[in-house]
């Protein structure tokens, strides 16, 4: 509880100017948080900046959060008011009996570095969490070579086409398991806070302060004041997702606080030929190649999921087939469209490609299943050398299926011609986790996923911080400017452009176009190595800040992007599109000028000249479309059929340490105050009751004469 933590901790705060000169070596200063305390100040110190002086607050601190579904909780909180303990660093697992048993001044904020986030430490800090105040992960400046993945170990069990009802033999990754590094740590919930933080120098103070105060010599229990940490991480929601959403719904006052959010985004999706958006459902006579891609990647810390392998190829490669196919499609036109889609939310039992799915079966898109001719989704597709791309589908409905052996044929046509080598698992293999699990769903349609794995993923980072540019090789010479990064080739890109071209061949063909076309489309190695840079380097780059409006621009950063939705739909826009020489108000009227509600116009950026910019309008088929669980429009909260995954809200997320003085200390301390309030009680009372004699005046006689 938060108060027998921070009773705990009650600093010296009468005394607190001798501490200072003892602490002051590295900075901090000892005080209890969470107190009211009034300080009488000496020695000239200045009381409005004592709270400065006291704590030293934590940089780029990165939080486990709270996550909820139909049947429980996950993720990471500490108490209302912030959990605190003694900081001590765990130098290796037989070092955990210290804050599991025989150290001395529980609870502890637990330093790990990476090499020990591992579940089986976790779990024995969870066991013994009530001497656990905390955990804080350094972050390595390299990924670990062994690898390290907290998903499960077989992503989206629950919610893809293979259950009890379709063939149950494939279920639960009876056959295959996909992530065999998983263990499922994202998954777990903590009673206790757990922050990542980056090697810097706040992690240099943390050691320094623990070194200093906290490393007992010889094995003797260190001497006060130990340094302790606090760590803010409150989370507004419990139990589960129905419970959340229930209380979202009580309005007890004019300005209501939400606890938690469905999980969700946009789904981004564009067509070779403009689709009648006003009229939903059905098309006649419309038949479409769908090729997709997912857009989201998640860890077990908020907010930092580079998902290079595991999403960024994907999209990547499916962004530069749509560019290669663009002056093709416009010149010799297939008899199928090619729809373009870019689901968010699949790693949250395929939010994103079942709220598509669910559009279709109740006529709210712009065509229904019944359009759907075959799709093509492209994975993780990053090759390396030696490594082929592998052409997975589902063994029930490829039995009787000629159109899935067609589009097996395609790729392995268009591979042919761009020299990727392709092969397919065996007969009796599932499909991996995918998109398109959700429309075997619905019904048997014709498919294929493509992968640079056969029976398991060759990702050894998958859905975690480690799936970053570095484990692409997504790496530069130091002595090069962020500009020049942004125009150097990779190897990566060449593989990648390679698949990118096989995929746009594919589609072609698939689509009905002309094999004599083939060789007219190839895709630009460096748009890849671009969009490489953009998405897991650095997205305040030259190109992407002439693809998007003005009030996008301002969110682009030094680091990867956190806008992936939006960056995708401009450039997919830019790639496909054309330019209207219009003006900005006629950009923003078109549609209604030219009676063309079937495409989007978007006013961008444009080039830099100087200090204006040569802004322009782009009219391309680009849409944005819901990516939410229907399970929220239904509001079926407990739903076994679609993701009802929640985030819960918070207040506060922040770090800081500090010293705190020891538990006699504080008794003296306390002791000392009260016996000074009795005192003072006493000493007003005396006072009280002697005021006539000891502030009355001498009165004048009445016989007085002057």
């Amino acid at each position: 509880p938060a108060t027998r933590l921070h009773s705990r901790f009650l600093p010296d705060c009468v005394g607190f100017e001798s501490l200072y000169r003892e602490l002051w070596s590295i900075k901090v200063v000892d005080i209890c948080p969470n107190l009211n305390v009034v300080f009488f100040c000496f020695a000239g110190v200045n009381c409005n900046s004592v709270e400065k002086k006291i704590y030293v607050n934590l940089n780029y601190t990165i939080p486990c959060v709270r996550l909820l579904n139909a049947t429980h909780q996950i993720g990471c909180q500490s108490s209302l008011s912030g959990d605190v303990g003694v900081l001590h660093v765990l130098e290796s697992e037989e070092n955990l009996d210290w804050v599991l048993s025989s150290g001395q001044t529980p609870p502890y904020m637990v330093i790990l570095e990476s090499a020990l986030f591992t579940r089986s430490i976790m779990m024995k800090l969870k066991e013994g969490s009530s001497r656990v105040a905390g955990v804080v992960v350094v972050a390595p400046s390299t990924n670990p070579p062994e690898g390290f993945s907290p998903h499960h170990a077989c992503p989206n069990e629950n919610s893809g086409v293979y259950s009890d009802s379709y063939d149950p033999a494939l279920a639960h990754c009876n056959a295959t398991l996909w992530n065999p590094l998983g263990s499922g740590l994202s998954y777990e919930e903590f009673d206790f806070p757990i922050f990542s933080l980056k090697e810097d120098n706040d992690t240099q103070v943390i050691r320094q302060c623990y070194q200093e105060h906290n490393r007992g010599g010889n094995g003797s229990n260190p001497q006060y004041p130990l340094c302790a940490m606090q760590l803010f991480s409150h989370m507004s929601a419990v139990t589960d997702t129905a419970t959340c959403m229930r209380r979202n719904d009580i309005n007890f006052s004019l300005s209501p606080e939400m606890v938690c959010d469905p999980l969700g985004d946009y789904n981004v999706w564009a067509a070779t030929r403009p689709l009648n958006t006003t009229t939903k459902g059905h098309k006649m006579f419309e038949s479409v190649v769908i090729a997709a891609a997912r857009l989201d990647s998640r860890s077990f810390f908020f907010d930092v999921a580079p998902g290079a392998e595991s999403a960024a190829t994907g999209f990547i490669a499916l962004l530069a087939a749509a560019h290669a196919l663009r002056n093709v499609t416009q010149a010799a036109q297939p008899n199928r469209t090619i729809l373009y889609t870019f689901f968010q939310g699949e790693t949250f039992d395929y939010i994103g490609s079942s709220r598509m799915v669910y559009e279709m079966m109740n006529n709210q898109s712009v065509v229904d299943l019944d359009n759907i001719h075959s799709v093509l989704e492209v994975g993780q597709v990053g090759l390396r050398p030696d490594s082929k791309l592998w052409l997975h589908s589902d063994p029930v409905s490829r039995r009787n299926d000629s159109v899935n052996q067609e589009l097996v044929e395609n790729l392995r046509l268009a591979a042919g011609t761009t020299g990727v080598l392709v092969d397919e698992p065996s007969t009796s293999q599932p499909l991996p986790p995918s998109s398109f699990q959700r429309f075997l769903r619905a019904r048997p349609i014709p498919g294929v996923v493509i992968e640079n794995h056969d029976s398991r993923f060759s990702n050894r980072y998958y859905e975690s911080m480690f799936d970053n540019a570095e484990y692409l090789n997504v790496t530069y010479p130091p002595n090069l400017t962020p500009e020049e990064q942004f125009e150097q080739p990779l190897e990566i890109a060449k593989a990648l452009t390679e698949v990118a071209t096989t995929v746009a061949r594919a589609l072609y063909v698939q689509a009905g176009g002309s094999e004599s076309q083939l060789d007219s489309i190839n895709a630009d190695p460096q748009i890849v190595s671009q969009m490489l840079y953009g998405f897991l380097v650095r997205s305040n780059n030259s190109w992407f800040q002439q693809v998007v409006p003005s009030e996008l621009a301002s969110h682009l950063g030094e680091s990867q992007s956190s806008e992936p939705t939006l960056l995708v739909q401009y450039l997919l826009a830019n790639l496909t599109g054309s330019v209207v020489n219009v003006t900005q108000e006629d950009c923003q009227k078109q549609r209604e000028h030219e009676k063309d509600e079937d495409s989007n116009y978007m006013w961008v950026q444009g080039a830099a000249n100087g200090t204006v910019r040569e802004s322009f309008c782009v009219r391309s088929t680009v849409h944005l479309s819901k990516a939410l669980s229907p399970a929220f429009d239904l509001r079926e909260y407990t739903s076994q059929d679609y993701s009802t995954w929640t985030e819960s809200r918070w207040k506060s997320i922040k770090g800081r340490i500090f010293l705190v003085a020891s538990p006699d200390l504080e008794k003296l301390t306390l002791g000392v105050g009260v016996g000074v309030l009795l005192a003072s009680l006493f000493l007003t009372y005396i006072i009280s009751s002697k005021a006539d004699i000891l502030f009355s005046s001498g009165r004048e006689p009445a016989t007085a004469t002057y």
